[in-house]
């Protein structure tokens, strides 16, 4: 298996001790050669410019061990000029003979084990044989080839053993530093969903929902079209709810969604297209290159689609379709929240109108009928010639009391809390005239140094006027009492009264009453409780506290 290549600062570290070894022998070659250069060896004090020569320029530039063929040369040459300069100069005798040190020790680093050992093998051939031609050759001579080949082969194995450790460090290093990019990647687009997650809105608009969507789409995607389609539960008919960069019209049809858009709701997950030029195209635009599209599942269905698409091909990365994975989890929550509150919102709405049209035909409805039996009542009498004046006077005094009636449940139904009054002055407003209408004896209790948002307090309110309502007209109850407190992070309304409470548990509120103000407590994040008990009365608790 071949060694992994020393990289970075490994490489740079190695060089320089190649650097330090290359004029270490130098200048060990240097002091042995110095007496025969002083003596007139010529080949000697020539063979040793040349080293001395190539130090200088291995200094100045030095061998590319990345580069694999001029790399391979440039140590082959080396070992040469080092065998060159042995074999003129006495072979393993040489005063020059620590220059194969140096070549040896360049090639085991530059290639590894074998490369290393070959070099060292043919230099040692190369040394060795000519010598043993020699006429003066002894047994002494065979030694010392053979002490000198131990050391260079040694050399050549200890520089591939180096190659190998440094490489594997690069190459564990590597490893470590590409594992830390991932994670440090991961970290980013988690905190990029983090930021989109606090950014979707907790309101329970659907419109403020899209619209967030939307911007948060176009501040994370570099994306020429950005589009959400919802599909209907009813007929499963698609439209597109907002949209940028693109000209198509707000239909869709189920079996006319582009090709792109119908695989990724087919599939039910995210899904991207690299080049929608070809067979996978066209996008929701037909000037699109590329695309994303994420599938919004809610409830285990598919709820709407998140479409991003570019004119270029290939412009969205991994990393993109990442980031709109996690994105469309959260997004497609906030979008069934709010259209889930849509509709308990049009439910609420439907009880309110049920709920008026109630109290003007238990009370309004009531007393014009009786105000037209009067009437006709009179007119008989008229015509019988009897006496008429206190029927009308009695009569004048009955259209006052419905007048009266009208503009009580008028202004109720005007009454709600503003900037400027806040729950509990609304509160205390509004019992007062229920106590001047009614015998009730009303107790209020009110501690609001902080507020609500305007929202909450509103649903709140409803909460405590429907049940107020029911005591005054159905309890049959002798006294009632109120209570509010708000800190600005809780808040607590008990109305408590000691009315009826029928065998099976029913106070003055129906079960359809107690299931409407269940869910507008719901809608704001507060609970209810109702606890109706026969000789007690009827205790209705809406408590919230603020996260």
């Amino acid at each position: 298996m071949k060694d992994p290549p020393p990289q970075g600062d490994s490489l740079a570290s190695f060089g320089q001790a190649i650097l330090a070894l290359r004029w270490s022998t130098t200048a060990i070659c240097l002091a042995l050669a110095s007496s025969d250069i002083q003596d007139g060896d010529v080949a000697t004090a020539g063979a040793t410019l040349v080293v001395v020569v190539y130090t200088v320029l291995r200094t100045i530039r030095p061998i590319r061990f990345r580069a694999e063929l001029a790399g391979s040369l440039a140590v082959v040459a080396e070992a040469a000029i080092a065998v060159g300069a042995v074999t003129t100069t006495g072979y393993w005798e040489s005063p020059l003979v620590f220059s194969l040190l140096t070549a040896v020790a360049v090639a085991g680093f530059a290639r590894g084990y074998r490369f290393g050992a070959l070099v060292a093998a043919a230099s040692l051939v190369a040394v060795s044989a000519p010598w043993t031609f020699e006429g003066a050759y002894e047994t002494d001579d065979l030694r010392t080839s053979a002490e000198w080949s131990g050391e260079v082969l040694l050399v050549a194995l200890v520089a591939g053993y180096a190659r190998r450790i440094s490489g594997e460090a690069d190459e564990r290093r590597v490893q470590a530093m590409d594992r830390l990019g991932r994670l440090s990647d991961a970290n980013v687009l988690l905190f990029q969903l983090h930021q989109v997650t606090q950014s979707l809105p907790a309101s329970a608009d659907l419109t403020e929902v899209l619209d967030a969507s939307m911007t948060q789409l176009r501040e994370l995607f570099d994306a020429d079209v950005v589009a959400i389609a919802l599909v209907e539960e009813a007929d499963g008919a698609w439209h597109l709810a907002r949209r940028h960069g693109t000209a198509v019209g707000p239909d869709l049809s189920a079996t006319a969604l582009p090709p792109p858009l119908g695989r990724a709701v087919a599939l039910r997950s995210t899904t991207g297209e690299p080049d929608l030029t070809g067979a996978n195209g066209p996008g929701l635009d037909a000037r699109s290159g590329a695309g994303l599209y994420g599938v919004l599942t809610a409830r285990e269905a598919t709820i709407g689609l998140i479409v991003l698409e570019h004119s270029d091909r290939d412009h969205f990365t991994d990393r993109s379709l990442e980031l709109l994975t996690g994105f469309v989890e959260p997004a497609a929550l906030a979008i069934d929240n709010a259209r889930l509150f849509g509709r308990l919102r049009s439910l609420g709405a439907d009880e309110e109108r049920s709920r008026i049209a109630r109290d003007l035909h238990d009370r309004t409805g009531q007393s014009l009928a009786y105000l037209a039996f009067e009437l006709d009542r009179i007119t008989k009498r008229s015509r019988e010639g009897a006496p008429i004046t206190d029927a009308l006077d009695a009569l004048r005094g009955d259209v006052r009391t419905v007048i009266g009636e009208v503009r009580d449940t008028l202004y109720d139904l005007r009454t709600d809390v503003t900037e400027g009054d806040g729950l509990a002055s609304t509160l205390r407003s509004f019992l007062d005239r229920v106590r001047e209408r009614s015998n009730l004896e009303i107790d209020v209790h009110t501690e609001e140094p902080e507020r609500l948002p305007l929202r909450r307090e509103r649903e709140l309110w409803h909460i405590a006027r429907e049940a107020v309502t029911s005591v005054e007209r159905k309890a049959e109850a002798k006294r009632l009492e109120v209570r509010w407190r708000c800190d600005g992070q809780s808040a607590e309304l008990e109305v408590v009264d000691d009315g009826r409470v029928d065998a099976d548990g029913a106070g003055g509120l129906s079960s359809q009453s107690v299931a409407s103000l269940r869910e507008r407590a719901a809608s704001i994040g507060a609970t209810l409780a109702v606890v109706a008990q026969p000789g007690e009365g009827t205790r209705v608790r809406c408590s919230l506290v603020e996260r």
